[in-house]
């Protein structure tokens, strides 16, 4: 299976990539465009075995923008190339299953386009997300916790206080009553205290 998996990633995977101005590295493929930097990732499942190969995909997003407003703030360590935005296919692409299945029974043909049709659409909706606030606003409309710092400099440095507190509010309904909340609480509130306010 590892070589028909080989012959997947060279002979199907990598020219769709190609095609749309990707480069790859080992099983990454990777576009810059603009300040952001897409990338999708192929991994290979533990346990494989001779008859059997597993792989997922993993979509992620790279924001310079929040990186730079990651690294003025001592308090986070940013590291260059680290994800914002970072999903598996299943999330962003429902029809996607959890991770990819090759066997001696898989029809290839069906297998690759079937591959390949969801790699499209989740490029499709990663574009979607095309600028730091877009990716902000889709951790915001979970009511995430993932980036909730960097959501709160980036709203209260725009001036956009309402929004703020409004997310704020979302997230105490959400894990208010957990006990980590209350390291939370302190985080936000000195976050406030940068732009002189007062939660």
């Amino acid at each position: 299976m590892q070589e028909l998996f080989k012959e997947i990633i060279k002979q199907d995977v990598k020219p769709f990539f190609t095609a749309r101005g990707y480069r790859k590295k080992a099983l990454n493929f990777t576009k810059t465009e603009d300040q952001l930097i897409y990338n999708i990732n192929i991994q290979k499942s533990s346990g494989n075995t001779w008859d059997k190969l597993s792989f997922y995909v993993n979509c992620t997003i790279h924001s310079t923008e929040l990186e730079q407003l990651q690294s003025r703030q001592s308090s986070i360590v940013s590291v260059a190339g680290s994800s914002h935005f970072t999903s598996r296919i299943r999330e962003i692409v429902p029809a996607a299953p959890d991770r990819y299945t090759l066997t001696e029974d898989t029809d290839t043909d069906s297998f690759t386009a079937e591959l390949l049709q969801h790699l499209d659409q989740a490029l499709t909706f990663m574009y979607t997300l095309e600028g730091a606030r877009a990716i902000l606003d889709y951790y915001m409309d979970r009511t995430a916790l993932h980036l909730s710092e960097e959501t709160f400099r980036f709203l209260l440095r725009a001036g956009e206080t309402e929004t703020a507190e409004h997310y704020l509010k979302q997230l105490q309904g959400k894990y208010g009553a957990e006990t980590r909340w209350a390291i939370w609480d302190k985080k936000y509130a000195a976050i406030w205290a940068e732009y002189g306010l007062q939660l």
